[in-house]
């Protein structure tokens, strides 16, 4: 997830330095998404971590 929302990140400011606005609001909107994927993932395999769910006994 954090790759693809770096891949759009990019996209976003390329499309954005060539004058692209719509396109790059569009981008960035993905990213942002995929980027608040990735943190509610990361953050919901910290927690089952740190209450030992998953762990091998």
């Amino acid at each position: 997830m954090l790759r693809w929302a770096i891949i759009f990140a990019i996209i976003s400011l390329v499309a954005g330095v060539f004058g692209f606005t719509g396109i790059s609001a569009g981008a960035a909107g993905i990213a942002k998404f995929f980027f608040f994927i990735f943190l509610i993932v990361t953050i919901i395999f910290f927690v089952l971590v740190a209450m030992g769910i998953g762990a091998v006994a």
